[in-house]
C-alpha cells in the first residue's frame, strides 16, 4: 500500500495494515493520533518524534513504536517511510510509550515485501504468514535510547522545545532561570524532579540527539565542532555513552 490514507483502510479486518508514504523535506504532520498501535520505519533521513512525554530521534533504518491513541507529531527530514498499523489486541506486549528500535536485515527485508501487499490481502494465505512474521519479529526489538524526557510543567516544557529547535551550547541555567523569573536552584530542582536530570545534562542529551540529522551529511568532525564539542574523540565518546551507538554508525 503506497501512499494510501490510513483513514481509507483503518476499518478493515487487518491484524497489520502495512503503508508506505513518500514525504516532501521537512514536512510536519503535525499533532495527531492512531486507533493502531504504530511501527514507524524510516527507509531514508531521520524522522523525530514527538510527544507530550518526550521526543525520540529515528536514524535511516531504525524505527519508533508508538502505542496506540497516543498523542504525537512528526517532522521528516529527507523521509521514506513503510509504516505497520497494528490492532492493539494483536500487540498486548507493545511498549507503554515510544521506542526507538534497531531494524535486522530480516526485518528489513520483510518490511519491503509488506510494502507491496494490496490493500485486500489473502489473510489466510502467503501474505497473511508475512505479515504473522512481522509481528513475530517485532516481538523481539532491541530498543536504542535514542529520545530525551520532556518536564510535565508547560513552561519548562516550551524552554525544552525551543532549545530542541536551536540547541546551542552557549545558553546557560542563569538564562533559563531569568525566563521563568526564578532561582538556578529552583529550576534545578524542578527539572530534577520531572526528568530526573539536570538541565545542564539534559541539554547536552538534547544538543547529542540534535546531532543524528547532521550526521547524515557531515563528517563526526565538523558535527562535533558544530556542537561545541573541542575533539571529534570527546564527541564520539559523549554521543555512544548516551546511546550505546558510536556516531560513524547514524547515516
Amino acid at each position: 500500500m503506497l501512499n494510501v490514507l490510513l483513514a481509507d483502510v483503518d476499518n478493515l479486518p487487518h491484524d497489520v495494515l502495512p503503508i508506505s508514504t513518500d514525504y516532501t523535506n521537512g514536512q510536519l504532520l503535525d499533532w495527531h493520533q492512531h486507533r493502531r498501535a504504530q511501527f514507524l520505519y524510516g527507509t531514508t533521513g531521520t524522522m523525530i518524534v514527538d510527544t507530550d512525554a518526550g521526543t525520540w530521534t529515528v536514524p535511516t533504518r531504525r524505527a519508533v513504536m508508538i502505542p496506540a491513541r497516543t498523542r504525537h507529531r512528526v517532522r521528516m527530514l529527507e523521509v521514506r517511510t513503510g509504516s505497520l498499523y497494528i490492532e492493539p489486541s494483536a500487540v498486548p506486549w507493545w511498549p507503554s510509550s515510544c521506542v526507538v528500535v534497531d531494524v535486522s536485515p530480516l526485518m528489513h527485508e520483510l518490511l519491503s515485501a509488506a510494502a507491496d501487499l494490496a490493500v485486500d490481502y489473502d489473510r489466510s494465505g502467503r501474505d497473511g504468514a508475512l505479515t504473522a512474521l512481522l509481528l513475530h519479529e517485532l516481538a523481539s526489538f532491541t530498543a536504542l535510547p535514542l529520545h530525551v524526557d520532556m518536564p510535565r510543567s508547560a513552561d519548562l516544557a516550551e524552554l525544552c522545545r525551543a532549545y530542541l529547535d536551536a540547541p546551542e551550547v552557549s545558553v546557560s541555567n542563569a538564562q533559563w532561570a531569568l525566563r521563568l523569573n526564578t532561582s538556578e536552584r529552583s529550576l534545578t530542582r524542578r527539572f530534577r524532579d520531572e526528568v530526573s536530570m539536570s538541565p545542564a545534562a539534559w541539554r547536552v542529551r538534547a544538543r547529542l540527539l540534535a546531532a543524528v540529522p547532521l550526521l547524515r551529511h557531515h563528517s563526526v568532525t565538523q558535527v562535533a565542532g558544530r556542537l561545541g564539542y573541542a575533539t571529534p574523540a570527546a564527541f564520539s565518546y559523549a554521543f555512544s555513552r548516551a546511546f550505546g551507538i558510536p556516531p560513524s554508525t547514524i547515516s
